[in-house]
């Protein structure tokens, strides 16, 4: 009996996933539960897991396939008696019947393109004679939309198949009356290259993840009129804090004290006071949230990611730190849902971690306010009319100046100073 192998539930507003990597090929044996693949979706990665222990049968999504929600990814042959599917293929591909829904997928490995909700009808090759290798479906409808002939196109695909890439590469090179390449984020044609350059030149297509991030960012500066307002905070107060109680509050919390609870802190203090810069805008009305889910955006391997401290303005030191030292290490498996990287309504960056002394963070939408952190450094600074040597950060919030006014703005990042030089007024809600 052969078991389907479906996308699980994405997460709310996510439509559709990148098959990443498969981790059995068919005719393998698989145990119930053993994960057979990875999805790529916006900003997380999904495993797959077997539903059952069987022999992997029909791969019907390859790697590089773009799949929607509950579309077949594979089948199983359940019980250990099943017959290996494909003996008699090529290692690494995967063929199937004629009466097979698999029958017009693409080879293992090899990209597609848009969702595979279904076979696409073909027509067969003539008996005896090779088969031409299919163009993939995202490359045929790319060429179709921007009137470019297949023969314009040469093709990197297995058999000399073009792939969406090639397309967009044919796009990008000069011609008459060229149509823009519908891209992720949209971007300038790229200058032709010498042709003693081009053997050294690497092309790796761009992750899902960096789309994302690609087309949100400009996204945001297209929407948003962000302003960027600037700063410095004397760390002398909460080094000095967090120093004397650091031991103490390890051992009583489990977890140790950082900076960036002081921050949350701070900023939630902040919020309170200009509730403008936790709100956002929908249609002609603004909406205020009388709650702080705080983002504190994390660096990856694969990129920058946002989770979420939920109801930041309820929580104390120790509960902060804690989620937040859980959030970073989930962020840097791979292990964060869609759900915790959802609903935030401010976002705390810090680029001092990589050594950046001063920068201009870009919102992250529909947000209207993103406090940037930066490197603390030692610098001279007046202090009762004399020089002295403190270590200093310098802040920035940038802010959409479209519901946030500079008063606001100003206002706000006065707030977090004045918190972060003196913890002791958010004890005192001052």
């Amino acid at each position: 009996m052969a078991i389907e192998v479906r996308v699980p539930a994405l997460g709310e507003s996510v439509t559709e996933a990148t098959v990443a990597t498969w981790f059995k090929k068919p005719g393998d044996t698989v145990a119930a539960d053993e994960m057979l693949c990875e999805l790529e979706t916006d900003k997380v990665t999904v495993e797959v897991p077997a539903p059952a222990a069987g022999t992997l049968g029909d791969i019907v999504a390859a790697e590089g396939s773009t799949v929607g929600p509950n579309a077949l990814l594979a089948t199983i042959s359940e019980g250990a008696a099943a017959a290996p599917a494909k003996a008699a293929a090529p290692a690494g591909v995967a063929t199937a019947p004629q009466d097979s829904p698999a029958t017009h997928a693409a080879p293992v490995g090899a990209p597609s393109g848009p969702a595979n909700y279904g076979p696409e009808p073909t027509t067969p090759a003539s008996s005896g004679s090779p088969r031409a290798p299919e163009d993939a479906p995202s490359a045929k409808k790319l060429m179709a939309d921007n009137d470019l002939s297949r023969d314009a196109v040469s093709g990197t695909g297995r058999d000399g198949r073009v792939m969406k890439e090639d397309v967009l590469r044919a796009l990008a090179e000069p011609r008459p009356a060229a149509a823009p390449a519908p891209t992720a984020a949209p971007s300038a044609p790229r200058a032709p290259t010498a042709a003693q350059d081009v053997s050294r030149e690497e092309r790796v297509k761009m992750t899902r993840l960096r789309q994302t991030i690609a087309r949100r960012l400009k996204e945001a500066q297209n929407t948003a009129a962000m302003l960027t307002t600037y700063n410095e905070a004397d760390m002398s107060a909460i080094m000095g804090l967090r120093n004397e109680y650091k031991n103490a509050f390890e051992k009583k919390h489990k977890t140790k004290l950082g900076f960036m609870s002081f921050f949350v802190k701070a900023c939630v203090h902040a919020l309170q006071e200009v509730p403008e810069v936790n709100a956002e805008i929908d249609g002609d009305e603004v909406v205020y949230k009388r709650y702080v889910h705080m983002g504190v955006a994390v660096g990856t391997p694969t990129g920058l990611v946002v989770p979420v401290v939920r109801d930041a303005d309820q929580k104390s030191f120790a509960q902060i730190e804690k989620e937040i030292a859980e959030l970073g290490l989930r962020a840097r498996d791979g292990k964060l849902s869609m759900a915790d990287m959802q609903g935030g309504s401010f976002t705390i960056s810090n680029g001092g971690v990589y050594g950046s002394l001063m920068s201009s963070p870009i919102l992250n939408p529909p947000q209207s306010g993103i406090l940037g952190m930066h490197k603390i450094q030692d610098r001279p600074v007046v202090v009762g009319g004399q020089i002295v040597i403190r270590p200093m950060m310098y802040l920035a919030l940038s802010y959409d100046h479209r519901i946030v006014d500079g008063k606001g703005a100003v206002t706000f990042l006065v707030r977090v100073k004045e918190a972060l030089e003196d913890p002791r007024r958010l004890l005192m809600d001052l």
